[in-house]
């Protein structure tokens, strides 16, 4: 049930820097919604999975999907660069992060 929250945390909190990237752009309050409530959801997610988990791994797992996940967001979505040493930087995030997970 843990790594549950841990994923929704993670979900929510792309949610919040898509919300971020329009927010800078234009000062709407569906942007604005996006941004806060995003990052407020995943903290909320987040705190729930501390019940279920250890704080050091789902804090970590939190970090490493959401670094990784907004990379990908704003190559995908807002056209960042794609070169190759970002993309081998992102997939040594994600060992790690897998790496953590397997040996907790």
């Amino acid at each position: 049930m843990g790594w549950l929250y841990v994923g929704l945390a993670a979900i929510t909190e792309l949610v919040g820097v898509y919300g971020l990237s329009k927010f800078s752009k234009e000062r709407t309050f569906t942007n604005w919604l996006l941004y806060y409530g995003g990052l407020a959801g995943s903290f909320v997610f987040l705190y729930v999975s501390f019940q279920y988990l250890l704080v050091s791994v789902s804090y970590t797992v939190f970090i490493g999907i959401g670094t990784a996940g907004a990379v990908i967001l704003n190559m995908v979505v807002f056209g960042e660069s794609k070169n190759i040493f970002r993309i081998i930087s992102l997939c040594i995030i994600i060992v790690g992060v897998m790496g953590l997970k397997a040996l907790s």
